[in-house]
Protein backbone atom coordinates (compact mmCIF):
# COMPACT_ATOMS: atom_id res chain seq x y z
CA UNK A 1 0.00 0.00 0.00
CA UNK A 2 2.66 2.35 0.56
CA UNK A 3 4.42 1.34 -2.75
CA UNK A 4 1.55 2.94 -4.30
CA UNK A 5 1.18 5.99 -2.04
CA UNK A 6 4.47 6.74 -3.04
CA UNK A 7 4.00 6.43 -6.85
CA UNK A 8 1.02 8.49 -6.24
CA UNK A 9 2.65 11.14 -4.16
CA UNK A 10 5.58 11.26 -7.66
CA UNK A 11 2.56 11.38 -10.10
CA UNK A 12 1.37 14.38 -8.18
CA UNK A 13 4.09 15.83 -7.39
CA UNK A 14 4.94 15.54 -11.08
CA UNK A 15 1.90 16.64 -13.02
CA UNK A 16 0.41 18.57 -10.01
CA UNK A 17 2.58 20.48 -8.21
CA UNK A 18 4.96 21.26 -10.40
CA UNK A 19 2.92 22.91 -12.85
CA UNK A 20 1.78 25.25 -10.89
CA UNK A 21 5.08 25.96 -8.99
CA UNK A 22 6.38 26.88 -12.06
CA UNK A 23 3.32 28.77 -13.05
CA UNK A 24 3.76 30.66 -9.76
CA UNK A 25 7.60 31.48 -10.70
CA UNK A 26 6.55 32.92 -14.07
CA UNK A 27 3.89 35.12 -12.43
CA UNK A 28 6.67 36.88 -10.50
CA UNK A 29 9.02 37.52 -13.97
CA UNK A 30 9.51 41.26 -14.98
CA UNK A 31 10.13 40.21 -17.93
CA UNK A 32 7.72 37.76 -19.47
CA UNK A 33 10.38 35.59 -21.22
CA UNK A 34 9.99 31.72 -21.04
CA UNK A 35 13.75 31.40 -20.31
CA UNK A 36 15.20 30.60 -16.79
CA UNK A 37 18.09 32.79 -17.73
CA UNK A 38 16.20 36.02 -18.45
CA UNK A 39 14.32 35.56 -14.71
CA UNK A 40 13.54 39.22 -13.23
CA UNK A 41 11.92 39.15 -9.99
CA UNK A 42 9.06 41.97 -9.79
CA UNK A 43 5.55 42.67 -9.36
CA UNK A 44 4.77 44.79 -12.35
CA UNK A 45 2.72 41.59 -13.82
CA UNK A 46 0.08 41.64 -10.62
CA UNK A 47 -0.03 45.56 -10.44
CA UNK A 48 -0.53 45.39 -14.38
CA UNK A 49 -3.70 42.73 -13.21
CA UNK A 50 -5.47 46.12 -11.29
CA UNK A 51 -5.46 48.13 -14.13
CA UNK A 52 -8.89 48.92 -14.93
CA UNK A 53 -8.86 47.70 -18.66
CA UNK A 54 -8.03 43.98 -16.66
CA UNK A 55 -10.70 44.55 -13.46
CA UNK A 56 -13.46 45.21 -15.90
CA UNK A 57 -12.41 42.51 -17.74
CA UNK A 58 -12.74 40.49 -14.25
CA UNK A 59 -16.33 41.90 -13.71
CA UNK A 60 -18.09 40.51 -16.86
CA UNK A 61 -16.50 37.18 -16.35
CA UNK A 62 -18.09 37.01 -12.67
CA UNK A 63 -21.16 38.43 -13.49
CA UNK A 64 -21.32 36.12 -16.69
CA UNK A 65 -20.40 32.84 -14.20
CA UNK A 66 -23.06 34.37 -11.78
CA UNK A 67 -25.76 34.64 -14.38
CA UNK A 68 -24.51 30.70 -15.62
CA UNK A 69 -24.77 29.46 -12.25
CA UNK A 70 -28.05 31.23 -11.66
CA UNK A 71 -29.92 29.39 -14.88
CA UNK A 72 -28.37 26.18 -14.29
CA UNK A 73 -30.01 26.15 -10.82
CA UNK A 74 -33.07 27.58 -12.19
CA UNK A 75 -33.38 24.84 -14.82
CA UNK A 76 -31.56 22.33 -12.69
CA UNK A 77 -33.55 22.36 -9.39
CA UNK A 78 -36.68 21.39 -10.85
CA UNK A 79 -35.34 19.50 -13.23
CA UNK A 80 -33.47 16.98 -10.65
CA UNK A 81 -36.80 16.93 -8.39
CA UNK A 82 -39.01 16.04 -11.06
CA UNK A 83 -36.98 13.24 -11.84
CA UNK A 84 -35.71 12.47 -8.26
CA UNK A 85 -39.48 11.47 -8.01
CA UNK A 86 -39.94 9.30 -11.19
CA UNK A 87 -39.54 5.52 -10.87
CA UNK A 88 -35.60 4.45 -10.21
CA UNK A 89 -35.27 2.94 -13.41
CA UNK A 90 -36.48 6.05 -15.45
CA UNK A 91 -34.69 8.28 -13.30
CA UNK A 92 -31.46 6.40 -14.37
CA UNK A 93 -31.94 6.38 -17.48
CA UNK A 94 -32.81 10.68 -17.30
CA UNK A 95 -29.38 10.64 -15.30
CA UNK A 96 -27.70 9.26 -18.29
CA UNK A 97 -29.25 11.57 -21.14
CA UNK A 98 -27.78 14.63 -19.25
CA UNK A 99 -24.63 12.43 -18.82
CA UNK A 100 -24.07 11.87 -22.21
CA UNK A 101 -23.76 14.76 -23.95
CA UNK A 102 -20.25 15.50 -21.85
CA UNK A 103 -18.58 12.45 -23.68
CA UNK A 104 -18.68 14.77 -26.78
CA UNK A 105 -15.88 17.26 -27.04
CA UNK A 106 -16.24 20.69 -25.37
CA UNK A 107 -15.45 22.23 -28.90
CA UNK A 108 -17.93 20.36 -31.22
CA UNK A 109 -21.26 20.72 -28.19
CA UNK A 110 -19.88 24.67 -28.77
CA UNK A 111 -20.15 24.33 -32.78
CA UNK A 112 -23.69 23.12 -32.04
CA UNK A 113 -24.69 26.00 -30.47
CA UNK A 114 -23.13 28.31 -32.96
CA UNK A 115 -25.31 26.62 -35.98
CA UNK A 116 -28.56 27.11 -33.93
CA UNK A 117 -27.89 30.70 -32.87
CA UNK A 118 -26.02 31.91 -35.58
CA UNK A 119 -27.87 34.73 -37.88
CA UNK A 120 -28.55 31.93 -40.46
CA UNK A 121 -29.42 29.06 -37.30
CA UNK A 122 -32.05 27.00 -37.05
CA UNK A 123 -33.62 29.48 -34.24
CA UNK A 124 -33.30 32.38 -36.95
CA UNK A 125 -34.67 30.08 -39.92
CA UNK A 126 -37.93 28.79 -37.29
CA UNK A 127 -38.66 31.98 -36.76
CA UNK A 128 -38.55 33.41 -40.45
CA UNK A 129 -41.37 30.82 -41.01
CA UNK A 130 -43.15 33.14 -39.07
CA UNK A 131 -42.26 35.75 -40.19
CA UNK A 132 -40.20 37.18 -37.17
CA UNK A 133 -36.36 37.49 -36.55
CA UNK A 134 -34.01 37.29 -37.08
CA UNK A 135 -32.42 37.80 -33.72
CA UNK A 136 -28.88 38.86 -32.89
CA UNK A 137 -28.00 36.48 -29.87
CA UNK A 138 -24.75 34.96 -31.72
CA UNK A 139 -21.33 37.17 -30.08
CA UNK A 140 -23.34 38.62 -27.28
CA UNK A 141 -23.30 38.09 -23.67
CA UNK A 142 -26.61 36.06 -23.78
CA UNK A 143 -24.98 33.41 -26.08
CA UNK A 144 -22.30 32.97 -24.03
CA UNK A 145 -24.45 32.68 -20.66
CA UNK A 146 -27.06 30.19 -22.81
CA UNK A 147 -23.94 28.03 -23.95
CA UNK A 148 -21.93 28.29 -19.68
CA UNK A 149 -25.94 26.75 -19.16
CA UNK A 150 -25.87 24.09 -21.32
CA UNK A 151 -22.67 22.93 -21.18
CA UNK A 152 -22.34 22.95 -17.06
CA UNK A 153 -26.25 22.10 -16.58
CA UNK A 154 -25.39 18.38 -15.55
CA UNK A 155 -23.14 19.40 -12.66
CA UNK A 156 -25.90 20.99 -10.83
CA UNK A 157 -28.55 18.74 -11.89
CA UNK A 158 -26.61 15.39 -10.85
CA UNK A 159 -25.68 17.04 -7.71
CA UNK A 160 -29.38 18.22 -6.36
CA UNK A 161 -30.27 14.96 -7.95
CA UNK A 162 -27.73 12.79 -5.25
CA UNK A 163 -28.97 15.46 -2.27
CA UNK A 164 -32.90 14.60 -3.03
CA UNK A 165 -32.47 10.74 -3.01
CA UNK A 166 -30.88 10.87 0.16
CA UNK A 167 -33.76 12.89 1.77
CA UNK A 168 -35.04 10.45 4.62
CA UNK A 169 -38.84 9.46 3.51
CA UNK A 170 -39.85 9.28 7.18
CA UNK A 171 -39.11 12.70 7.57
CA UNK A 172 -41.82 13.72 4.85
CA UNK A 173 -44.24 11.17 6.50
CA UNK A 174 -44.05 12.09 9.56
CA UNK A 175 -44.54 16.07 8.50
CA UNK A 176 -47.80 14.64 6.76
CA UNK A 177 -48.77 13.16 9.50
CA UNK A 178 -48.90 16.15 11.35
CA UNK A 179 -51.03 17.70 8.39
CA UNK A 180 -48.55 19.67 7.19
CA UNK A 181 -49.34 20.09 2.40
CA UNK A 182 -46.95 19.43 -0.09
CA UNK A 183 -45.79 23.14 -0.14
CA UNK A 184 -44.76 23.14 3.60
CA UNK A 185 -43.13 20.02 3.10
CA UNK A 186 -40.81 21.16 -0.12
CA UNK A 187 -40.39 24.60 2.26
CA UNK A 188 -39.67 23.32 5.55
CA UNK A 189 -38.17 19.68 4.81
CA UNK A 190 -37.12 18.90 1.06
CA UNK A 191 -35.54 22.05 0.34
CA UNK A 192 -33.49 22.45 3.13
CA UNK A 193 -31.66 19.12 3.47
CA UNK A 194 -31.29 19.37 -0.69
CA UNK A 195 -29.21 22.20 0.06
CA UNK A 196 -26.00 20.79 0.29
CA UNK A 197 -26.28 19.25 -2.82
CA UNK A 198 -27.16 22.83 -4.12
CA UNK A 199 -24.32 24.75 -2.52
CA UNK A 200 -21.64 21.79 -4.31
CA UNK A 201 -23.95 22.04 -7.83
CA UNK A 202 -23.15 25.83 -7.42
CA UNK A 203 -19.27 25.45 -6.50
CA UNK A 204 -19.27 23.12 -9.81
CA UNK A 205 -20.73 25.30 -12.08
CA UNK A 206 -19.21 28.40 -11.36
CA UNK A 207 -15.43 27.41 -10.84
CA UNK A 208 -15.52 26.21 -14.81
CA UNK A 209 -17.83 28.68 -15.89
CA UNK A 210 -14.83 31.53 -14.33
CA UNK A 211 -12.18 29.90 -15.75
CA UNK A 212 -13.90 28.86 -19.28
CA UNK A 213 -12.42 30.52 -22.54
CA UNK A 214 -13.73 27.77 -25.50
CA UNK A 215 -17.63 29.01 -24.72
CA UNK A 216 -17.00 32.89 -24.60
CA UNK A 217 -14.32 32.72 -27.25
CA UNK A 218 -17.20 31.05 -30.12
CA UNK A 219 -20.01 32.53 -28.92
CA UNK A 220 -18.99 35.65 -27.87
CA UNK A 221 -16.07 36.41 -30.41
CA UNK A 222 -14.54 39.44 -30.10
CA UNK A 223 -17.31 40.99 -28.26
CA UNK A 224 -16.99 39.30 -25.27
CA UNK A 225 -13.63 39.19 -23.48
CA UNK A 226 -13.24 36.73 -20.35
CA UNK A 227 -10.33 36.45 -18.19
CA UNK A 228 -10.01 32.40 -19.48
CA UNK A 229 -9.74 34.25 -22.75
CA UNK A 230 -7.08 37.08 -21.53
CA UNK A 231 -4.99 33.90 -19.85
CA UNK A 232 -5.08 32.27 -23.32
CA UNK A 233 -3.82 34.43 -25.59
CA UNK A 234 -0.92 35.31 -22.96
CA UNK A 235 0.34 32.10 -23.52
CA UNK A 236 -0.28 31.16 -26.94
CA UNK A 237 -0.53 34.85 -29.02
CA UNK A 238 1.18 37.69 -27.15
CA UNK A 239 3.78 35.50 -25.61
CA UNK A 240 3.57 37.64 -22.13
CA UNK A 241 4.16 34.53 -19.81
CA UNK A 242 4.31 36.53 -17.18
CA UNK A 243 1.29 38.36 -17.12
CA UNK A 244 -0.56 35.08 -18.27
CA UNK A 245 0.94 33.43 -14.90
CA UNK A 246 -0.14 36.51 -12.91
CA UNK A 247 -3.62 36.28 -14.02
CA UNK A 248 -3.82 32.54 -13.32
CA UNK A 249 -2.53 32.87 -10.07
CA UNK A 250 -5.00 35.71 -8.94
CA UNK A 251 -7.74 33.72 -10.90
CA UNK A 252 -7.13 30.32 -9.02
CA UNK A 253 -7.06 32.53 -5.58
CA UNK A 254 -10.60 33.87 -6.10
CA UNK A 255 -11.33 30.04 -6.82
CA UNK A 256 -10.12 28.95 -3.61
CA UNK A 257 -12.23 31.81 -2.15
CA UNK A 258 -15.11 30.30 -4.07
CA UNK A 259 -14.12 26.74 -2.64
CA UNK A 260 -13.68 28.06 1.14
CA UNK A 261 -16.96 29.86 1.33
CA UNK A 262 -18.88 26.25 -0.26
CA UNK A 263 -16.99 24.66 2.57
CA UNK A 264 -18.26 26.88 5.25
CA UNK A 265 -21.84 26.75 4.29
CA UNK A 266 -21.36 23.75 3.75
CA UNK A 267 -20.41 22.44 7.36
CA UNK A 268 -22.97 25.50 8.63
CA UNK A 269 -25.19 23.96 7.14
CA UNK A 270 -24.59 20.05 8.11
CA UNK A 271 -24.48 21.39 11.76
CA UNK A 272 -27.80 22.97 11.34
CA UNK A 273 -29.67 20.07 9.97
CA UNK A 274 -27.73 17.96 12.74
Amino acid sequence: MKKYLNIYLLWAGVFIILPLVLILFYSFNGTGSIAFENFSFSLSNYKRFFEPLYLKMLGITLLISFLATIGCLLIGYPVAYIISKMDETIASSLIFVFIMPMWINLLLRTYGWITLLGRNGVLNRFLASFGSGPLGIMYTPTAVVLGMVYEFLPFMVIQIYNALKKVDKNLIDAALDLGADRKTIFRKVIFPLSLPGVYTGVIMVFIPAISTFVVSNLLGGQKVYMIGNLIDQQFTFTGDWGFGAATAIILMLILFLALFIQRKFGRELEGDIV
